[in-house]
């Protein structure tokens, strides 16, 4: 059996469990199995009607919605391959991508979504709304029947340093992951009688939130969609999820946050936070008394639950993160108010996942162990390579990308890490970000931009540069001043050694964001052009210092 088969099994076998859930102003949406598998077969049956044949590319572009959920699994079920595109991308990027992948259809959730490539891409390809895809009569349809081999979609990389690839994926790279995932979320609720409870937000077209999805599908899971990310707390408390799929944005975020208001509170409670949040790290540091015991006894006992229940709720298990590294420091603060956080690592190429954290061994700043049939090791430079059945085929139309990526039966993912004794992965850097000063000191900027963020709260993005320069610089983005990112940078510089300190920084009011095209869909920063557009500030910080 696919893992379409299986998902479509689970909805059959349990047509009266409620599936998915959607948050809105008005009476939220639901979909138990029965009517889940309703709207697939109208989509299925629209799909039909347009004389598409097996292998044809339908691009899904739309908000998160039941309908898209909908609409994306029919797309499957009929032997087509799926475009997930994000939604807030500019028009000129999505019909790029497109006109990469050559769709026969496409599917826009709203009319503003589809006058947006019409004005961009007036020789279009058939557009048609959700909203007239599901209007169908419902045909007898077959069920869905996918050879492992064959492909199901095409995901578009975030595309940093160039332009976005589109990434293959079979049906059996999607089954052997779901496999995975299910494993690891088992060990995670252990004994459960019920469905498990779980909230999202994260755009469903990004490659490690659509596993996401097919994996609460392919466990019977409760999945609550938010749909306005200005109410996300309140949406949180009000799913009361077990657990979460988050970027580490968010969870800085949060951690913030809740500084910010226990600062303004003041008084005792605020006394008792502060007091315990410096015995945990002083724990952590092997270096505690029995005064920091007491503090975190106090804590734990009338503060902590408190904010638990406010930021999240009272029923999650865990927080799950990834797309980029997490800071050590954010983890253990979760883990201080009794919240584990599992990272994931992996890739849109990886089927989204290498590794996962066991929720019976976590260790922060690591990002766990390879998942099931995965082989994992280091290649030239400290670079992870990969290889097994969660490997990508091939990039859409890009041999040459191919080959260079996938080398001897092996992925070469471009990033930098290393492993302990117990195979617990760690990210280092990015190769390619490797920055290589004049001095031949080859340096990963990302720990040194995460130590700036951890020094400066006010700041919003810290990149470094240096590449064939003499020593380091910083640009620094958000509402913080001079004299502040000066303290930051001494901060940071003395646990550097000399070449990895930073000699020169620029603040720069505006940050970084998709709507300025400096970061990517799913928020990384575009280095290559944030050096172009802000060259001459660059130049300016290496004209008033002196190399060392």
């Amino acid at each position: 059996m696919s893992f379409l088969d299986n998902i479509f099994a689970r909805l059959a076998a349990s047509p009266d469990a409620v599936f998915l859930r959607e948050l809105r102003d008005s009476q939220p949406p639901a979909a138990a199995g029965r009517e889940l598998l309703e709207r697939i077969a109208k989509a299925r049956s629209f799909l039909v009607s347009q004389s598409m044949k097996k292998g044809d590319r339908v691009a899904l572009l739309g908000h998160n919605s039941i309908d898209w959920v909908a609409i994306d699994l029919a797309i499957m079920a009929e032997g087509l391959i799926v475009v997930p595109l994000y939604a807030r991308q500019s028009p000129a990027e999505l019909v790029a991508m497109m006109k990469d992948c050559g769709p026969t259809l496409i599917c826009c959730g709203d009319a503003a979504l589809r006058d947006g490539i019409l004005r961009e891409w007036p020789n279009a390809p058939s557009l048609h709304l959700f909203d007239d895809m599901l209007t169908v009569k419902p045909g007898d349809n077959a069920l869905p029947r996918v050879e492992e081999s064959h492909p199901v979609t095409i995901i578009y990389t975030s595309g940093t340093s160039g332009e976005a690839k589109g990434v293959v994926l079979t049906a059996g790279n999607i089954g052997h992951m779901l496999g995975c995932t299910s494993e690891r979320l088992d060990t995670l609720m252990e004994k459960r009688s019920s469905q498990d409870r779980v909230f999202h937000y994260l755009p469903l077209c990004f490659a490690g939130s659509w596993i996401m999805l097919l994996t609460c599908l392919f466990r019977g899971s409760q999945l609550t969609l938010n749909t306005d990310l200005t109410k996300l707390a309140k949406d949180v408390r009000v799913a009361a999820p077990d657990y979460f799929l988050n970027v580490p944005q968010l969870l800085e975020r949060m951690r913030k946050a809740v500084d910010e208001q226990l600062w303004k509170t003041g008084g005792v409670v605020q006394t008792v936070y502060g007091k315990a949040k410096a015995a945990w790290m002083r724990r952590q540091e092997r270096n505690s008394s029995f005064a920091d015991s007491m503090w975190l006894a106090c804590a734990k006992s009338v503060v902590f639950p408190t904010i638990r229940k406010k930021m999240i709720g009272s029923n999650l298990k865990a927080l799950i993160c990834g797309s980029a590294p997490l800071s050590v420091e954010t983890q253990q603060y979760f883990m201080m108010l009794g919240i584990p956080v599992l990272q994931v690592y992996g890739l849109t190429e990886t089927t989204a996942i290498c590794t996962m954290d066991d929720p019976r061994r976590v260790e922060p700043g690591r990002v766990g162990p390879a998942i099931r049939g995965i082989e994992m090791k280091l290649g030239e430079d400290g670079e992870i390579i990969v290889r097994g059945p969660n490997i990508f085929p091939e990039y859409w139309n890009r041999r040459q990308e191919t080959a260079m990526a996938l080398r001897d039966g092996w992925f070469h993912t471009g990033d930098q890490g290393e492993a302990d004794a117990t195979g617990n992965w760690k990210l280092v850097g990015r190769i390619k970000n490797l920055i290589i000063l004049g001095s031949g000191h080859n340096i990963s900027p990302e720990p040194i931009e995460d130590e700036l963020l951890l020094n400066l709260p006010g700041a919003q993005q810290a990149l470094v540069v240096g590449n064939g320069r003499g020593y380091l610089s910083a640009i620094l983005t958000g509402p913080v001043t001079p004299q502040q990112a000066q303290a930051a940078v001494d901060a940071v510089n003395l646990a550097m050694p000399h070449y990895k300190q930073i000699r020169a920084f620029h603040v720069h009011a505006e940050p970084f964001s998709i709507d300025n095209g400096l970061l990517t869909a799913n928020g990384k920063l575009k280095r290559d052009l944030i050096a172009a557009q802000l060259r001459s500030e660059i130049e300016k910080m290496y004209a008033v210092k002196q190399a060392v």
